[in-house]
């Protein structure tokens, strides 16, 4: 578990790194200006980032899985090498999958205003300012979202339902509510994370405004990486243990 955590913290650091550098600036300095190839650089880092986390938080449900529905085979089925390849193959596929997003992006022709009305390049913000047909991209975000967010979304969903028929089979009380405590924070980070991406990238371009856009880019970069840690500290009686120590000898 610690494991995954410290990959999921690696990956919101980075995130906030590429994404909030830029707004950090435009507060400081006022208006900030970035060349077309820092554009992509920053947006193509983004998306890995954001799916990349798409992965892993399906690898940790998994890992839930096993603890919780397969206690007694759990050091087997999840031994450190299966942990690391579960993660090289969430940062592989982060990498590969949104390459064709920022070669797509890349060739368009951009004309007009210059000004991005956003706080990062962010892909909804470039199309409209693109004078290219963007349809066809349109398209190719819906169908990469459906394989990107819908496919994990649901293996996760999966994961949690064996959980969940798992636990109302456990006759102590105490022993559901101590298995369900350990999902609890893992699945409210999910349902934070899916909703606020889902809400920005799969809506039809009509339904969508950039003060929207702003809001929940703000919620996915910003608050989310930061309640991370508190969602899953707060729930954990170890840390709990430790963080009352520290207070008891000062």
């Amino acid at each position: 578990m610690y494991f995954f955590l410290s990959n999921l913290s690696f990956i919101d650091i980075c995130n906030t790194t590429v994404t909030l550098s830029t707004m950090l600036q435009s507060l400081f300095k006022g208006k900030t200006f970035i060349s077309f190839s820092l554009c992509m650089t920053q947006l193509y880092c983004f998306m890995i980032f954001i799916a990349t986390e798409f992965y892993l938080l399906t690898a940790m449900a998994y890992d839930r899985y096993v603890a919780i529905c397969n206690p007694l085979h759990y050091s087997h089925m999840m031994n450190k090498r299966i942990c690391s390849l579960l993660v090289a193959a969430s940062w592989i596929t982060g990498c590969l999958v949104e390459l064709p997003l920022e070669v797509f992006i890349s060739q368009y022709i951009f004309c007009g205003s210059n000004e991005i009305d956003h706080f990062f390049c962010d892909i909804n913000a470039l199309l409209k300012l693109s004078c290219s047909d963007t349809h066809s991209f349109e398209i190719l975000v819906l169908s990469e979202g459906a394989f990107l967010g819908l496919i994990p979304f649901l293996l996760t969903l999966s994961s949690y339902f064996f959980i969940i028929v798992a636990i109302l089979k456990i006759h102590s009380s105490d022993g559901r509510s101590k298995a369900f405590s350990t999902c609890s924070s893992h699945l409210t980070v999910v349902l934070l994370f899916y909703g606020s991406i889902m809400c920005v990238y799969m809506r039809p371009s009509s339904m969508q405004s950039p003060e929207q856009d702003k809001m929940f880019a703000l919620l996915y970069t910003v608050l989310i990486p930061m309640l991370n840690p508190l969602i899953y500290s707060l729930r954990n009686q170890e840390v709990k243990n430790a963080l009352r120590k520290v207070i008891i000898r000062k």
